[in-house]
């Protein structure tokens, strides 16, 4: 099972690192690549990655991961007319298994037409971009942590992907190899404060261009 997590500048860290320890305890072979080769920045006060595999020379994979990141990348790479960005994803579409995005990951799946018709969620306060941006997205009622409409699935915001994750292992792999996933890192949320989500806002965050 080889999964392809497309990566940029300014990305958010747990979107990325957080899904690849689970999919690297699950046995895939899980491979970062981006337009360039080269050190990429986690938003995370500029933490530094190094990334080897481009969107010319990728493989096709079972699955792609679309992390979120900086809002401001992300109009970037939505407002660029000719994005390899996007046109990766649309290629990756046509063989994929699955295409995943977590987090605002799923505005830029939404910008390929990739979610058109399909039901999805996102970090909660960029919910309002898919009526105003992308109104053919179908968005999931409440506060999801992760949504499956067929060969789409998509988090809400970025501690999701963990949950996300671990339902892509069980899926791909059966509930034997996510459970041994699951006691492996441990992963049983038991968080010390108990807040409420707030209403998203009115407007869509990103500045689009």
């Amino acid at each position: 099972m080889k999964i392809g997590i497309p990566v940029y500048d300014e990305v958010d860290m747990l979107d990325v690192t957080g899904p690849f320890e689970m999919f690297d305890w699950a046995g895939f072979e899980v491979e970062l690549l981006a337009e360039n080769a080269g050190l990429k920045r986690f938003r995370s006060q500029g933490f530094s990655f190094e990334v080897r595999q481009t969107f010319v020379s990728a493989p096709r994979y079972d699955v792609v991961w679309v992390p979120g990141g900086d809002p401001k990348m992300l109009a970037r790479i939505i407002g660029d007319p000719q994005s390899a960005y996007l046109s990766f994803l649309i290629i990756q579409a046509r063989t994929a298994r699955f295409m995943c995005s977590v987090c605002e990951g799923a505005m830029l799946l939404a910008a390929a037409g990739l979610l058109d018709g399909y039901r999805a969620t996102t970090h909660w306060a960029f919910l309002s971009c898919f009526p105003q941006r992308f109104p053919n997205v179908v968005v999931e009622e409440g506060y999801p942590r992760f949504v499956r409409d067929r060969d789409r699935l998509t988090g809400g915001g970025i501690s999701s992907g963990l949950d996300e994750a671990l339902e892509l292992i069980r899926l791909l792999a059966g509930e034997a190899v996510a459970e041994d996933v699951q006691q492996s890192t441990q992963y049983y949320p038991n968080p010390p404060v108990n807040s409420t989500l707030p209403a998203p806002p009115g407007e869509c965050p990103v500045p689009w261009i």
